[in-house]
């Protein structure tokens, strides 16, 4: 690739995320059914045009930002020790995604709040859920010697991971927990891993 040709890819990285950014922290702002393209373009200092030569709508545009997680995610997955045991693979990533750097509880939890006021956005969300699942189910089968579109393993912990972290998160958002973002994390996984078994109910 020529650096005049890497220089346009950045550049239209750039725009892209400039773009979601902007969507998602108006949908914080001001709710999603007042957000338009218009307003989107103005806030990313761009023209309308630009903005669906990126996203088809709003609604994707606001959610691109996930979007672009769930392949940080895949590719930290990726990038991990060959000999780390997968599941140990799989809370690292989880806990170094959603509990530190660009994983910001308070904006992950604004986001949450979001997606919940737009039956849009939830269709979106739930179509992205899947997207994660299966671009999971890939990286657990590189990892694992198995295949993710024959063999029932790497879908299947995919699978588990993801409602691990949903749930954790899902269960902080409430705010009717006080554990951590990151020891609910790390007690939904460690439940996975020991096959969710029945809690131990105390005596009356």
């Amino acid at each position: 690739m020529s650096t005049e040709a890497g220089l346009r890819e950045r550049k239209k990285a750039a725009t892209r995320t400039a773009l979601s950014q902007a969507a998602m922290r108006l949908a914080i702002e001001r709710g999603v059914e007042n957000v338009t393209a218009d307003a989107i373009a103005e806030a990313a200092n761009v023209c309308p045009r630009t903005l669906h030569n990126y996203f088809s709508c709003k609604e994707e545009a606001i959610l691109a930002a996930l979007e672009e997680q769930i392949g940080a995610m895949t590719d930290a997955v990726r990038a991990r020790p060959a000999d780390e045991p997968i599941w140990d693979v799989l809370q690292h990533v989880a806990l170094s995604q959603l509990t530190g750097g660009s994983g910001d509880p308070a904006e992950i939890f604004a986001q949450m709040r979001v997606v919940k006021t737009s039956p849009a956005l939830l269709a979106l969300d739930l179509a992205l859920f899947d997207e994660m699942e299966r671009m999971f189910a890939e990286a657990i089968a590189e990892r694992t010697g198995t295949d993710a579109e024959v063999d029932l393993y790497p879908s299947l912990l995919s699978a588990a991971a993801a409602a691990a972290m949903k749930t954790a998160l899902k269960l902080v958002s409430t705010g009717r927990n006080d554990a951590s973002q990151a020891d609910l994390i790390t007690e939904a996984f460690a439940s996975m891993r020991a096959g969710l078994p029945e809690p131990v109910r105390s005596t009356p």
